[in-house]
């Protein structure tokens, strides 16, 4: 049996070393090592604290311009046959009376102009999209409608109460593109893929589905790959520089990318596996990623 070739790391992956102490963003070349280990700690109960109490507000725009008549036609008419209940345990079998082979989720899909050119191009597939901007699930409805896709549903509001609903092993992939970077300090806990956030969502992806993401935020890619990497649940393993260089193959691209692309800034895209590793259970039922460490430190 051959040995496995290490991983190879972009330019703006945190170390192991780095990793275990504080994200690449927080490093500055004349910091002290104190002040940084001060300044993990503080990110860390930052973000323990908002994981434990779970946020009642979703942050980011609900509404933008005033919709058009057909939007707005659309959005009383066309939502309810494509809508989900999030209140209630989903049942993935009976989304698609057609059926379908395998079930992929898109977490923020903006216009909705990725999520139905996949499921144009892939009508075997289940498709739900989640998206609290009413005026982004207007325009997805719209493209659904136009090519009149059957392989779709859509949420209005939070991805984490659609991951909570759905069962375990339901996801064969799931999509983050370009989320809101929350550049601040103050805002890193309002990032999505939280070390609990991660724990849920490997809960409803079955062992080899893949977690996508895509961003042209250098920190957040950092910041998010640091996660990744010291997650039990998923792996992170590209042979080349073009794994996360490159997009996937049949990518369609998003109009948040072609604005990158003008203004110069180059995304990255990264392929996360779920591995075969089971997700604990605290006796409360929190899950055990959800709790802070004892004593002053907790795990970042």
């Amino acid at each position: 049996m051959g040995t496995r070739s290490k991983p190879i790391l972009p330019d703006n992956a945190p170390s192991a070393a780095e990793i275990a102490r504080v994200p690449a963003e927080q490093r500055s070349g004349d910091a002290s090592l104190a002040a940084r280990q001060r300044a993990s700690r503080a990110d860390a109960r930052s973000e323990s604290e908002a994981l434990v109490r779970p946020q009642a507000t979703l942050f980011g725009r609900r509404r933008g311009k005033r919709l058009t008549a057909r939007h707005d036609g659309l959005m009383q008419t066309a939502l309810p046959e494509v809508a989900l209940d999030a209140s209630r345990p989903i049942a993935p079998a009976a989304l698609f009376p057609q059926g379908v082979c395998e079930l992929w989720l898109e977490i923020g899909f903006g216009g909705g102009e990725h999520l139905a050119a996949l499921a144009k191009a892939h009508p075997h597939v289940g498709y739900i999209g989640c998206e609290p901007f009413r005026n982004g699930v207007a325009k997805a409805l719209a493209s659904i409608e136009a090519e009149k896709l059957r392989n779709v549903r859509l949420y209005e509001g939070d991805a984490r109460a659609i991951i909570e609903a759905l069962p375990e092993a339901a996801l064969q992939g799931v999509y983050l593109l370009y989320p809101d970077p929350w550049p601040k300090r103050r805002q890193r806990k309002r990032r999505f893929l939280s070390d609990a956030l991660l724990s849920r969502l490997a809960r409803v992806m079955r062992p080899g589905a893949e977690l996508r993401f895509a961003t042209d935020i250098d920190d957040n890619a950092g910041w998010t790959l640091a996660r990744l990497l010291r997650s039990p649940h998923f792996i992170w393993a590209p042979e080349t520089a073009s794994d996360w260089q490159d997009p996937w193959r049949g990518w369609p691209g998003t109009r948040y990318e072609a604005k990158a692309l003008r203004e110069g800034r180059k995304p990255a895209y990264f392929t996360f596996r779920r591995n075969q590793a089971p997700v604990a259970q605290a006796p409360n039922g929190m899950e055990s990623s959800d709790r802070p460490e004892s004593g002053s430190d907790s795990k970042a």
